[in-house]
């Protein structure tokens, strides 16, 4: 299954008593690279959450954040305990590095977790990592559903993309025979007009045509051009689960020296073109399979 590596899902469901919320959005990356931002209730599930992603997620930079809806009837408590030592702490400080100003109680209950939904919390102390984990799974399928939509439309540019690669490459097939032949017909006459009349060894002329025709011949990249093309579209209608972004640019690697190979072999100007223009195709085709995972 084709795949881009954008992506966004989300779901929510019950965790513990309350209800937690998951949002999962992913980018372009060389690897699986997590994101992970989860409310301080949850924090302690992160391990969880980032084994479940990477089962799932092969390649990309995936930000998942999960919060904890507030329920209507939570009401706001202090933590006194975390409030006293926030304090004590400010005033230590203040008095030690010579500062001026007054410790009010707006600075202390900005302080982190000083202020609590009691409710939600105390919902969530009978909670376990499997809920959340069933909600980050309902994301992940969220996520993925939109990434194999995308990667179905970068699929079909991609093969519009390689059928102009191999239009190309028939055309050079077509084209080679014809430069050949005008090429060794163009060395027998240098050949003839360099011998002012006098007689030429055949052998050793034949034996030069031959290395001129070896030097010339593209036969053994046509036939490489065809097969990384033909594993490049078996790749792209594959239906099983594994990645193939990493496969698709190595095939194109190997178009690419195809190409090269091609090119510094042509000594023809209807060939070259086409090189060049293979090359063009190749180039787009690598900024779509730079989107897939």
């Amino acid at each position: 299954m084709i795949r881009s590596m954008t992506g966004f899902g989300a779901a929510e469901g019950p965790v513990g008593g309350s209800r937690v919320s998951v949002e999962l959005r992913s980018v372009n990356h060389r690897f699986f690279n997590p994101s992970i931002k989860l409310s301080t209730a949850l924090s302690q599930w992160e391990g969880e959450v980032r084994e479940a992603l990477r089962q799932r997620i092969a390649r990309g930079h995936v930000t998942a954040m999960a919060r904890v809806e507030r329920n209507e009837e939570s009401g706001l408590s202090v933590d006194e305990e975390r409030f006293a030592r926030f304090a004590a702490d400010l005033l230590r400080l203040r008095d030690a590095h010579g500062l001026s100003g007054d410790v009010d109680v707006a600075t202390v209950l900005r302080m982190p977790d000083v202020m609590r939904v009691q409710q939600d919390e105390d919902a969530l102390a009978a909670a376990t990592a499997d809920e959340l984990l069933a909600v980050v799974g309902t994301a992940i399928d969220a996520l993925q559903a939109m990434r194999e939509a995308e990667g179905s439309r970068l699929a079909e540019v991609i093969a519009e993309r390689l059928t102009l690669v191999e239009q190309a490459v028939a055309r050079i097939a077509a084209r080679a025979p014809e430069r050949m032949e005008a090429q060794l017909i163009r060395l027998k006459g240098s050949v003839e007009r360099l011998a002012g009349g006098v007689s030429v060894d055949p052998q050793r002329l034949a034996q030069e045509i031959a290395i001129l025709a070896d030097k010339l011949d593209v036969g053994e990249e046509l036939d490489r051009f065809s097969s990384h093309i033909a594993a490049f579209r078996d790749t792209l209608k594959a239906n099983d689960a594994e990645p193939v972004g990493k496969r698709l640019g190595f095939l194109l690697q190997e178009l690419l020296r195809e190409a090269n190979t091609t090119g510094s072999k042509a000594n023809d100007a209807a060939m070259l073109q086409d090189v060049v223009a293979i090359k063009e195709e190749l180039e787009r085709i690598r900024e779509q399979v730079e989107n897939l995972e």
